[in-house]
């Protein structure tokens, strides 16, 4: 193969005057040497003309003027009183109230009580037709003394069979009376001492039936089992009860609407928070402006479920001396479960911001893990870290929650443990927070 010229010359101004050597190997023959001379031209035309856009570009940038710095909407740490409230809604219902009916049938004579009717226990609230039952209670009057007579009868002829058989016996002794008539004279004496006895029972049946009917008679005249107030009467004079297999309900009475119990429907999710002895408030639509106080006096362990959702009822004492509150009314109450009265307080709205442009620190946080713990790739899959979970759910846990302050124009990440939470404020158990300190809660649309 022939050997490569040591030099030769390329005019950059002419690209045809090129002048190869007279002894050409073939690759100078094959015009080698004129594709070597092409390629420095080629990219000098596509960096100038890269440098010109990019001058152009950095032109029409400044002329339009760039992105202004992100404008963050700040509020203040505060310092003061939480209070912690789980919000249900019940009915109002009296302490005690009582179903009144008829324990026998029959056909109603008179009622003597009325709606809103203050009544004693004792008092007669109704009366049924008494004129069966009064005939009833002749006739076991009758059956009794018929009884009783029969009693004396066998008594008597008891006495007789029994003198017989000792006169029998003393001539069987003598040997005036065969062993036949002995025997047949104690059998009948037998016999007159099992009828005393048959007639005996008899009167403790005719007793019996004798009290049944006078009790019968009696619960003819309703009447209330305590003090307190007609709330509903559901029977008028003429008409007839039928007592065969349930008691008909006829009064409700309420033993004293100046006390009285409302029940709500505790949220499962809160009914760990509600204990006995908490203060409340509620409301009713009777009266929206004004707030009743009540107690908690009880938390049923019983759940109540409807399509999906369980709940759990809690018991409040109300007083209503001034008879404002009616039994049945649907009340909302707000039950304090637990306060703070000097605290630090950031607002929930500071524990879910995430500046822009952070969402990568926190990002890799998440795959290294929180401190003490082993990195992990799983750990890419992990639930969300705290900062983007509700303030809520997060404050209830105690764990640890991320703010942010500035720190001249820059965010800085500021780690603070949160405790008690309601709607608007958590409390910062531990961190560096102070009262005063602004903290970040959003971003402002930027400036134009």
């Amino acid at each position: 193969m022939a050997k490569m010229p040591d030099t030769y010359r390329i005019n950059m101004n002419d690209s045809t005057s090129i002048s190869p050597p007279p002894a050409a190997d073939v690759a100078n023959t094959i015009g080698l040497g004129r594709v070597k001379t092409k390629i420095p031209k080629i990219e000098k035309k596509w960096l100038i003309g890269g440098a010109v856009a990019l001058v152009v570009l950095i032109v029409v940038i400044r002329s339009m003027g760039g992105p202004a710095a992100p404008k963050f909407i700040s509020a203040d740490v505060m310092q003061g009183g939480l209070t912690v409230t789980v919000t249900a809604t019940g009915q109002l219902q009296p302490r005690n109230q009582v179903d009144v009916g008829a324990e026998i049938s029959g056909q109603i004579e008179s009622v003597a009580v009325d709606f809103n009717d203050r009544v004693t226990q004792g008092q007669a609230l109704a009366v049924m037709d008494t004129d069966n039952l009064k005939a009833k209670v002749l006739q076991a009057r009758a059956s009794l003394a018929s009884a009783r007579a029969k009693l004396e009868e066998t008594r008597a002829t008891a006495l007789e069979a029994k003198t017989k058989v000792g006169r029998v016996r003393d001539l069987n002794t003598r040997g005036n009376a065969s062993k036949q008539e002995l025997d047949a004279a104690e059998a009948a004496d037998a016999r007159a001492r099992a009828t005393v006895a048959s007639a005996d029972a008899q009167i403790a049946v005719a007793n019996a039936n004798l009290a049944t009917d006078e009790t019968n008679l009696a619960k003819a005249e309703i009447k209330s089992p305590i003090n307190g107030v007609v709330l509903s009467r559901k029977v008028e004079p003429g008409q007839v009860v039928a007592a065969t297999f349930q008691t008909p309900v006829l009064f409700q009475l309420a033993e004293d609407l100046k006390v009285m119990e409302l029940i709500v429907d505790v949220d499962e999710a809160d009914i760990g928070q509600v204990k006995d002895n908490q203060p409340s408030t509620f409301t009713v639509d009777a009266y929206p402006d004004r707030q009743f106080p009540a107690t908690i006096t009880q938390v049923r362990f019983a759940p109540k479920s409807a399509e999906g959702v369980v709940t759990y009822q809690a018991l409040l004492a109300v007083e209503n001396n001034d008879l404002f509150l009616r039994p049945g009314m649907t009340a909302t109450a707000i039950i304090t479960t637990a306060t703070r009265g000097d605290a630090i307080l950031v607002p929930n709205a500071a524990l879910r911001f995430v500046p822009p442009g952070m969402g990568a620190m926190v990002a890799g946080e998440r795959s290294m893990g929180p401190p003490g713990q082993p990195p992990g790739l799983f750990r890419i899959f992990a639930p969300p870290p705290e900062a983007a979970k509700p303030a809520a759910a997060t404050a209830r846990q105690g764990g640890m929650q991320r703010v942010w302050v500035l720190d001249g124009n820059t965010p800085k990440p500021v780690d603070v443990k949160v405790g008690l939470t309601d709607s608007l404020n958590t409390e910062v158990a531990s961190g560096a927070l102070k009262p005063g300190q602004k903290i970040l809660i959003g971003l402002d649309r930027p400036a134009k």
